[in-house]
């Protein structure tokens, strides 16, 4: 297992690398070729590229002290949750930083400078667990272990929550990363696949299908097998008619390149994947031409669409999040209460009995109140007991 600091030199001295990974395992249904080159002569409708997908790595690559500006969140990456007092105990052990956890990556940094950070991809963690640590600034304590591992090197990240009595940091990567590993279709580019049934595409949460075009040949075969194209927002699916469990799954993240170009069989659809997914060259035959032509036009636009605002396939929710002040504030209302004057006795004022008598000289003579049973001054004629008592009341 590789140390931070022989890391962290291998990465100043190659600077950032492109990391392998990727789908791969049984042969292409659909590879013309397994390079980047290609057969048969130019000349076709035309070509879209671009060269946003082959920037996405933040999900496939482990990266020490990183230009700042590649901590940014790309198109697409969205952040779960951020915890301000997580301890990098293995590397950085007692250091303060903040950890942020996104929908593609684990990345962390610390509080003296952000030029210290790590950024973690899920595709090279292998596994996540909960172990006895010795932090500097916690003493003995739990911590989360994430056990990684990328261009042939192993790497262990700790990462221990200085908020006691949290469970949070557990709680949250943990559920984090098996949403990560359970929606792969999203990403990676699968070949025979459970992704069909009954003649109908499994479809996978918020994807939309824009088309399915019957008749479609696949030139992986001197052949060619004929069989159905369905192309949705977020993947492009072709499937023998005879044999459903021959198919590809190829998402728009895993496209190089999509173009028109002869083949032996005449005119077809090529689809260049990244490297990362195998590199495969995928052939795909329509007739009539204007039927390619179409077909052509809308996989370049939903590409391009998918390029501007990528689906990684992991949808959250915020449990436990404070309310708003307009959420708890409460709407004041009127009680319903008539107020009604009980005095029978007067229509005055009974609060001008506590007002000093101007034309009083000298206390009255003491009486006897059988209402109290207490010796009491001489009341004025115009008061009663009963009248001084319902103003306390």
């Amino acid at each position: 297992m590789i140390s931070y600091a022989q890391a962290r030199a291998m990465a100043a001295a190659s600077g950032a690398s492109s990391g392998g990974g990727g789908s791969s395992g049984g042969g292409a249904p659909s590879s013309m070729s397994s390079g980047g080159g290609g057969g048969g002569g130019l000349g076709g409708v035309g070509v879209a590229s671009t060269g946003v997908q082959d920037a996405i790595w933040q999900d496939r690559e482990i990266q020490f002290d990183i230009p700042i500006r590649q901590l940014e969140l790309r198109k697409g990456e969205r952040t779960l949750d951020m915890l301000d007092t997580v301890e990098d105990t293995k590397g950085n052990n007692g250091e303060r930083g903040d950890l942020i956890i996104t929908n593609l990556r684990l990345i962390w940094w610390s509080h003296r400078s952000r030029r210290t950070n790590l950024s973690v991809g899920y595709n090279a963690i292998i596994s996540i667990n909960i172990r006895q640590a010795t932090s500097r600034l916690r003493g003995p304590t739990q911590a989360l272990y994430v056990l990684t591992k990328y261009n042939g090197s192993r790497f262990e990240f700790i990462f221990t929550n200085l908020v006691r009595n949290s469970p949070r940091l557990f709680t949250t990567i943990q559920a984090v990363f098996r949403a990560y590993d359970t929606t792969r279709l999203y990403r990676d580019l699968k070949l025979r696949g459970a992704i069909i049934q009954d003649n109908e595409l499994k479809l996978l949460p918020r994807e939309q299908i824009y088309s399915k075009l019957q008749g479609v040949w696949n030139l992986s075969s001197d052949q060619g097998n004929l069989g159905t194209f369905i192309a949705t927002n977020i993947r492009l699916v072709w499937y023998a008619n005879l044999a459903q469990n021959f198919n590809v799954s190829m998402p728009y993240i895993q496209i190089r390149s999509i173009l028109v170009r002869d083949s032996k069989f005449g005119p077809a659809l090529v689809i260049d994947t990244t490297a990362r997914s195998g590199g495969y060259i995928l052939g795909f035959r329509v007739d009539p031409m204007e039927k390619l032509e179409e077909l052509f036009k809308e996989v370049s636009s939903l590409w391009t669409v998918y390029s501007s605002n990528p689906i990684f396939g992991m949808d959250y929710v915020l449990e436990g999040q404070p309310q708003t002040l307009k959420d708890v504030t409460v709407k004041r209302e009127q009680d319903d209460v008539e107020v009604v004057d009980q005095d029978l006795e007067s229509g005055r004022d009974v609060f001008a009995a506590y007002y000093a008598d101007s034309s009083k000289s000298t206390d009255r003579q003491p009486v006897y109140s059988e209402e109290l049973g207490l010796a009491v001054e001489e009341l004025r004629e115009d008061l009663t007991i009963d009248a001084l008592w319902n103003v306390l009341s």
